[in-house]
């Protein structure tokens, strides 16, 4: 399982620090991440 988590109530340091395997700060990264989390183009 992998978690992500961003938007405006969220920060990079917070998502390092509760260990989360990713962070974006909008919907349009978060695909982005999505897609590199899961190794899709």
């Amino acid at each position: 399982i992998k978690v992500m988590v961003g938007g405006a109530p969220v920060t990079q340091e917070y998502a390092e620090k509760i260990g989360a395997d990713g962070y974006a700060p909008d919907a349009a990264s978060a695909v982005k991440l999505a897609k590199r989390l899961f190794g899709e183009s």
